[in-house]
């Protein structure tokens, strides 16, 4: 606690504090969000669960309040821009950045992945169904889905903010229409694949407006802040009422349109609603945030925010199986949809939390640590020269969105080890290629600054 008041005392004041107050709560929504809307059910012979979206039609429009994965790509461009602008103003260079982004990134995901593989390999050997353990290691997963669409992002920001300083808000512009093209593809054709691109064009977008926020492009006064959220949240009323959109803004089960997975311009109308409601809120959040108290709270949530997101579902899977085995709370019999479990979700967020906060004390220092390079016994001297250091960059952040895209998209049952051997094998690859690359460069910053 001392050691978090001096940060919380320290901070420089043109720190944009309201920034780390939005990504904390965006994540820890997203939390009890998927922990809420998922219900389990239990058998005689196993575990099973369904969406509470599925039964409680009424609760599709609460998504609109609980979807808060655009202002996290808001919150990620801000933030985003000010770092990569202050290390190049610094004379640093674009790779490097990448490097220390991927420090506080990948190493906290390569946790969790060898971890999901050892539990998955020992529950096999201990006997357990494959069919359960790798049901389990899916849900534990899922977050990795999240995770490999922001890789991509950050790998293109020094790309996407060169953009940005030449032609401003023609980018986001431009990546809706394109987002917009996907979903008349996908209505009018009744093509899928053409929309997957919406994965890419629609989180860029709303990054591109963290970085217009960041720069004053974007100014931050109610006379623009009010029409972003009248404005936005008309265009989504319109899109889902009178549209073909679903009024859902999380994905249901066994629908054939969505608007998360991919994004669609309802979605994004959306997004701008809740920009132009962050954006009317930042006096007051700002104001509140001069506060010890408040100001120390955020800087603890973003300190393991990461090891959160990463490890909530997996807090999910270790209560179900408790609840399921030791009978700790009464589970409907499947299909279990008459609405009786609502009563019994509050002892489960408990449990959660519980779980949960026993997770990061365990693994939060990984993320805590991630801005400090460390160094690999094997890195090749030549990584210590720009030129083969970026592109040992560029190859590691290739092969860790490879692989994860390999383990979010792999089948429910997954082997041995719950998880693609293969592009787990990938990931690996890429994780170890980005920390050669961060350890050569600390020994050499090291040996600099001991001649200086």
């Amino acid at each position: 606690m001392h050691g978090l008041r001096e940060l919380a005392e320290g901070t420089p004041p043109e720190r944009e504090r309201y920034i780390d107050l939005l990504r904390a709560l965006a994540i820890v929504i997203v939390v009890l969000g998927h922990w809420t809307v998922i219900v389990v059910t239990g058998g005689a012979d196993d575990l099973d669960g369904f969406s509470a979206l599925e039964v409680l039609p009424w609760g599709r429009p609460i998504t609109w309040l609980l979807q808060v994965m655009p202002v996290f790509f808001l919150v990620g461009g801000f933030a985003n821009a000010a770092s990569l602008t202050s290390r190049t103003r610094g004379g640093g260079g674009a790779g490097d950045w990448l490097l220390d982004r991927s420090a506080r990134l990948v190493p906290p995901t390569t946790v969790l992945l060898v971890t999901l593989a050892a539990a998955a390999l020992v529950a096999r050997l201990a006997g357990v169904d494959p069919v359960q353990v790798g049901r389990a290691v899916w849900l534990a997963s899922l977050p990795l889905w999240f995770l490999l669409v922001y890789l991509v992002v950050v790998f293109l920001t020094p790309l996407m903010h060169r953009l940005h300083r030449r032609v401003g808000l023609v980018v986001p512009l431009v990546l809706v229409g394109l987002v917009a093209a996907g979903d008349v593809v996908r209505l009018v054709f009744d093509a899928s694949a053409p929309q997957l691109g919406n994965y890419l064009f629609a989180w860029l977008a709303v990054h591109q407006i963290g970085f217009a926020w960041q720069d004053g492009t974007l100014p931050v006064r109610p006379r623009v802040a009010v029409p972003l959220l009248v404005g936005g949240a008309a265009v989504a009323v319109l899109l889902t009422m009178a549209g073909p959109y679903p009024v859902s803004m999380v994905d249901v089960p066994g629908t054939s349109f969505r608007n998360l997975s991919p994004p669609t311009l309802a979605l994004l109308a959306l997004a701008t609603a809740q920009l132009g409601l962050v954006l009317l809120l930042r006096d007051a959040g700002s104001r509140w945030l001069r506060r010890l108290g408040p100001w120390m709270a955020v800087i603890a949530v973003n300190s393991v925010i990461l090891t959160v997101l990463l490890w909530h579902m997996s807090a999910f899977v270790l209560v179900a199986g408790a609840v399921y085995t030791f009978g700790l709370f009464p589970l409907p019999e499947p299909p279990g949809r008459t609405g009786a479990w609502l009563l019994w979700k509050p002892p489960w967020l408990v449990l959660l939390l519980l779980v949960l906060a026993a997770l990061v004390a365990v693994v939060g220092g990984i993320e805590q640590r991630g801005a400090v390079s460390s160094r690999s016994p094997w890195t090749p001297r030549a990584l210590g020269r720009p030129g083969p250091r970026t592109l040992a960059t560029s190859v590691g952040y290739t092969a860790c969105v490879l692989g994860l895209l390999g383990l979010a998209a792999g089948p429910v049952e997954r082997g041995a080890l719950g998880l693609p051997a293969a592009a787990l094998a990938v990931f690996l690859f890429g994780a170890a290629v980005l920390r050669a690359a961060r350890g050569e460069r600390g020994r050499r910053q090291t040996g600099t600054s001991k001649a200086s």
